[in-house]
């Protein structure tokens, strides 16, 4: 019997993929609101299926290993948040907003890898990608440039280079003629990102995706590309800033508590080896609402500045809560703990918060930090130029060590601090650094001179 398939139009949620027969304001699979669009879905052939040539299960004592280990992109921030590098067959996911500088680093990528490559541009000419690799000069012998948006000249491409390395800018422009659905549709980014996934997984090759963000930065499309593929990564930064940040939200094959730092400079993306430098670079000491606090980024130990601004606010006016860099949900409650357990008048106040920079942290190491930036900006008082802080602050206004002291402890002392105050419990170090231990909040305000009546100039162990 010959093979038949229909069509018909349905509503797919763009946030997890679900179908739904008719337009909803809300979706059933994940509750989200107005994400539903419209799509066109293909029934299934009535062709009986093909019987797989897999190889059937095996036992896990006769699984080799000797596949499926990372190789090196020679990149070292690229290298940090991979895990050591790429994996033969994997599939990455790369997000990150217009102009942010995707397309650079995946042709520096490239351009240092040994083995043959492909570049599949779906959204710049050849001719713009190549003016782009001779200025970041990635003009490599080896890699190959296909300006192609059509899936199956892509796959024909794949066939024809036999590379190591696939990227493909974008996803979200690359169709599949045999798919009923628009270009860019859920329905086509879904189809032809699983179709790239099962070419990757057959021929062991490397495949990165380069995806679309939405307003919030968050990856656009389906939710289940990000489930198909082994990672996703974020690039992140400000276009009118040098700096850019990398994380794995999703990694297969490691951690995905690490973070990659970059500069944008003339000639491409440089690693930036030493960030704590970098962010320290422009520091001012004696400034009221200022604390300078290490902080870990998976294994690697960072110190930031946090600053702190407080305004009396307007009478009748709620007061405002703005986070650059830092939970803001975290900074309210910190603002919270500081009035109702050590009686800091924080409640009238306005208050923004920054990390140097605008680096996204989120690690409760940076608690103490926030609160004493903030007690410094409220009283007007300046924390000593020599003194780091860290630990985590409770509900009840205790200190709580937080993990890796040692790494912390010494990053600051390599950077000139002599003086760190950390919650009483932590452990002792071999750093060069005086330790001051404080068990509550209120302990480490007076430890800081910061007390209400209490001298610049005071600083004293608990």
């Amino acid at each position: 019997m010959a093979s038949s398939s229909r069509t018909k139009l349905v509503h797919v949620c763009s946030e997890c993929g679900t179908s739904h027969p008719k337009w909803a304001g809300r979706c059933s699979g994940c509750g989200d609101w107005n994400t539903l669009v419209e799509d066109v879905e293909t029934g299934g052939s009535d062709q009986p299926a093909v019987p797989s040539s897999r190889p059937g299960p095996t036992l896990i004592g006769d699984v080799g290993t000797d596949t499926g280990h990372p190789v090196s992109t020679s990149i070292e921030e690229l290298d940090r948040v991979l895990g050591g590098g790429i994996v033969a067959g994997s599939v990455t996911l790369l997000g990150g907003e217009p102009g942010i500088g995707k397309s650079t680093l995946l042709l520096q990528l490239l351009a240092t890898w040994k083995g043959p490559t492909l570049y599949v541009s779906a959204e710049e000419s050849a001719q713009q990608v190549k003016l782009r690799a001779e200025r970041l000069n990635a003009d490599h012998s080896n890699l190959w440039l296909h300006a192609e948006t059509s899936l199956p000249h892509i796959l024909d491409a794949i066939e024809q280079t036999r590379p190591e390395v696939v990227v493909i800018d974008s996803i979200q422009t690359v169709n599949d003629p045999s798919l009923a659905s628009l270009s860019g549709s859920v329905g086509q980014v879904r189809g032809c990102a699983q179709r790239l996934v099962n070419v990757a997984k057959e021929q062991n090759i490397s495949i990165i995706l380069v995806g679309h963000v939405t307003k919030d930065g968050s990856l656009a499309g389906p939710r289940v590309l990000e489930h198909i593929v082994d990672t996703v990564l974020q690039f992140e930064g400000d276009r009118h800033h040098s700096l850019r940040l990398l994380r794995a939200s999703k990694h297969r094959f490691g951690s995905t508590n690490e973070l990659g730092l970059f500069e944008m400079a003339t000639t491409g993306l440089i690693g930036v080896p030493d960030p704590s430098s970098l962010f320290l670079a422009d520091r001012r000491t004696g400034v009221p609402g200022s604390a300078v606090v290490p902080t870990m980024e998976g294994q690697r130990p960072i110190v930031v500045e946090v600053q702190v601004l407080a305004n009396a606010g307007i009478a009748g006016v709620p007061p405002r809560r703005s986070a650059q860099g830092l939970d803001s949900g975290r900074l309210s409650m910190l603002l919270a703990v500081l009035g109702r357990r050590s009686r800091v008048p924080a409640a009238d106040q306005d208050i923004y918060a920054s990390t140097a920079g605008g680096v996204k942290l989120s690690e409760p190491g940076l608690d103490l930090g926030v609160c004493l930036a903030a007690v410094s900006a409220i009283r007007d008082q300046p924390l000593p130029a020599d003194v780091a802080v860290f630990g985590e602050v409770g509900l009840g206004g205790e200190l709580r060590q937080v993990g890796h002291a040692a790494r912390r402890l010494t990053e600051a002392s390599r950077l000139g601090f002599s003086r760190v105050i950390v919650p009483s419990n932590s452990p002792e170090s071999d750093a060069n650094i005086r330790l001051i231990r404080a068990a509550t909040l209120s302990e480490a305000i007076a430890a800081a001179g910061l007390g209400a009546n209490a001298p610049i100039s005071e600083l004293r162990a608990i």
